[in-house]
């Protein structure tokens, strides 16, 4: 069944909402929107950007996909997934070639969504998600060691090693304010949570963090002696300067955001329906999702997608509709508005802690052990994206990853598809259980081979060796296919080349047993009229009766 391309918001509203719904979404909205703050404002810091980005993208990416989403809670903005692929831009190419690059995205995830490749992406290896977000948690723990630490390295290296080389170097000049500051906060968002569930533990921490920081003039560094002043309010919009080289230099930044977003957020909805016992529009919720990052960089954002860990506190908090993602979007310009001036007496050691938890909770390290623990093509697979992630690049993770994947999914298929005779098989006396099919009476010159699995291009080879070199020249060969349930156009080029073979030898070819996708498959190849339809029995009996026919009359092949 086709899934409409309707947003939810939409559905919802035609059928009816009460004040009671209100009720529930706006309290849901406003604690969603408290918990935000911190996370955009550490998620943009993260990121090489200002600040206050990460709230303008919390605010119009969280407003866009409550609008127009496909899932009923989803809550959008600046996530941990991005901080890799966004710092790499914005270093290279400057914040113009990342507006550009998430632009080009969001026209991507729309694109993706018109073509309803929505469904599609469920098929992403899971072993290759667990090894770029934990590649990418340790990445941005890496990144947090200067400020929790109070080093004041202001020019450290992208490589990962060569940093921890310079962390190495400067553990001398550990700043103890900047320390203290950094190592309570990570105490009270931890332990937190035991005396309160409703108020987030990273809201706290950074609260009395100020509080504490300011009260006592404690010497370390904040958002406003990095910054300066942070703005209260949302800027004009702002188409930025295209260039063709640019454009050209970020198209493989662009899919990465494209496809990581995707990832995200259907990830996301897909665990809040099991909350919710609810069902999304996969390919509504791409189009939003494109939208998002489209208007994001124009407000003067960054890229977005859903977060699953706020869309799941607005769950918790009874969030049932987009609504009460309008809430947490209006929550947040708010917040901005009236108190954004005082973002700038933040610490950076908190925001350092909390994205120390943010990379924990990121690392998903109980999956990759048990990841490990899985057959060995998986384990590469993790551990090759893991270690491309963290030593040279997201987008190249993503991309080996996808090929390394694909590439050993077609070596299982390969060794699971194979082609035997099994003339003999259905001649001899034994136990039925043994038997691939009962046995029967094969006539004089006629040879049964039964192939197995996929005929595609990856397990072709295998087939074409076995067809090439047939003991004898029989008068009728007989391909069972009951056990092949796919064949692409290598392996429609296999059995043309296999009828051309058998045509020379002047033997009859009969296929039995074919299923749907392989028999349509070689209609609108041709094969099908090549061989005769009378050459295409729905069973093995009826193949046999038609050899037998064939070699009473003697017929020339393909023949009726």
């Amino acid at each position: 069944m086709r899934q409409r391309l309707e947003p939810k918001l939409f559905s919802i509203l035609r059928k009816g909402y009460s004040r009671n719904d209100f009720a529930a979404d706006l309290v849901a909205g406003v604690i969603v929107g408290i918990v935000a703050l911190p996370l955009a404002i550490a998620f943009a810091i993260a990121s090489g950007v200002k600040p206050e980005q990460g709230l303008y993208t919390a605010v119009i990416a969280g407003l866009v996909v409550s609008v127009f989403g496909g899932s009923r809670v989803q809550i959008a903005g600046p996530t941990g997934a991005f901080i890799v692929i966004v710092y790499g831009i914005v270093q290279k190419f400057g914040y113009d070639g990342l507006a550009i690059a998430t632009i080009m995205a969001g026209v991507f995830l729309i694109i993706m969504g018109l073509a309803r490749l929505g469904t599609l992406l469920k098929f992403i290896p899971y072993p290759l998600t667990v090894g770029f977000t934990s590649g990418i948690a340790l990445i941005i723990f890496t990144s947090q060691i200067n400020d929790i630490l109070g080093l004041h390295i202001r020019n450290l290296p992208s490589n990962f090693f060569e940093k921890w080389y310079v962390y190495a170097q400067s553990l001398r000049s550990i700043d103890v304010n900047s320390l203290l500051v950094g190592l309570g906060s990570l105490l009270v968002i931890v332990f937190w949570p035991r005396i309160s569930h409703r108020v987030p533990g990273p809201l706290v921490a950074l609260l009395l963090a100020t509080a504490v920081v300011q009260i006592f003039k404690i010497p370390v560094e904040t958002i406003g002696s990095r910054f300066g002043s942070v703005p209260h309010g949302l800027p004009a919009p702002h188409i930025p300067k295209v260039t063709w080289h640019m454009l050209t230099g970020l198209v493989s930044p662009a899919i990465t955001i494209a496809l990581l977003g995707s990832i995200e957020s259907l990830l996301s909805a897909v665990v809040a329906d099991g909350m919710i016992r609810s069902r999304h529009r996969s390919n509504m919720e791409l189009i939003a999702q494109g939208a998002a990052n489209i208007l994001s960089p124009i407000f003067g954002g960054i890229p977005a997608t859903g977060a699953i860990a706020r869309t799941a506190t607005n769950v918790k908090n009874g969030g049932r509709t987009p609504v009460a993602g309008i809430v947490h979007a209006a929550t947040l310009f708010l917040i901005m508005i009236f108190f954004g001036h005082w973002a700038a007496l933040i610490p950076f050691p908190t925001l350092a802690a909390i994205l120390v938890v943010v990379s924990y909770n990121m690392s998903e390290w109980h999956s990759f052990l048990k990841v490990l623990r899985s057959p060995k093509s998986d384990i590469a697979v993790l551990l090759v994206t893991f270690a491309l992630t963290v030593i040279i690049d997201l987008s190249v993770a993503i991309e080996v990853g996808v090929v390394l994947a694909a590439l050993l999914f077609m070596k299982r298929m390969s060794e699971v598809s194979q082609v035997n005779a099994i003339t003999r098989d259905l001649q001899d006396e034994r136990e039925e259980e043994e038997l691939p099919l009962p046995k029967r009476v094969i006539p004089e010159g006629v040879e049964v081979f039964e192939v197995y699995g996929t005929l595609f291009f990856g397990a072709v080879d295998q087939f074409t060796e076995s067809m090439r070199f047939l003991d004898s020249k029989p008068a009728v060969l007989i391909l069972e296919t009951r056990n092949l349930l796919a064949v692409d156009a290598t392996g429609l080029r296999a059995l043309e080349e296999l009828l051309h073979q058998l045509s020379q030898q002047k033997t009859h070819f009969i296929i039995s047993g074919i299923h749907k996708q392989p028999l349509f498959a070689m209609q609108g190849s041709g094969l099908l009229d090549r061989l005769g339809e009378d050459n295409i029995c729905g069973s093995l009996d009826e193949a046999l009766k038609r050899a037998e026919t064939l070699l009473a009359q003697k017929q020339p092949l393909g023949q009726n």
